[in-house]
């Protein structure tokens, strides 16, 4: 039988009140077993990874919805150029050339030919 994790989708605020418990029940158990400090010193440590972890994971998300949306854009511009081209439009590429511009953000600037 395959192992099933007892969160499969967790949010992330859990995930960070769940380790914040964990915390506060070693720092008990360190004060009443103070024989095994330098044990809960090292479940501390590893436990500590967590908010890093948790914070690289929203910025991982926050990208990938950034590219999502990106690579949404541009395949919607290139639909408009070819339905453009389709209908004899005369520039059916000002569609993606206006896209990519705008992707590449306000810094860029491109000339009437599309090249930057």
């Amino acid at each position: 039988m395959s192992y099933r994790h007892p969160y499969p989708d967790p949010a992330l605020q859990e995930v960070l009140g769940r380790n914040r418990i964990a915390h506060e029940l070693i720092d008990t158990f360190a004060r009443s077993t103070v024989t095994l400090n330098d044990l809960w010193q090292h479940v501390t440590a590893a436990l500590q990874d967590t908010p890093v972890l948790v914070a690289e994971i929203m910025r991982l998300r926050t990208e990938i919805s950034r590219n999502r949306l990106s690579r949404s854009n541009l395949i919607a511009a290139m639909r408009a150029a070819l339905h453009a081209d389709r209908d004899g439009e005369p520039d059916p590429l000002s569609y993606l050339r206006d896209e990519l511009t705008d992707q590449a953000g306000p810094d860029t600037q491109t000339s009437a030919d599309g090249a930057a």
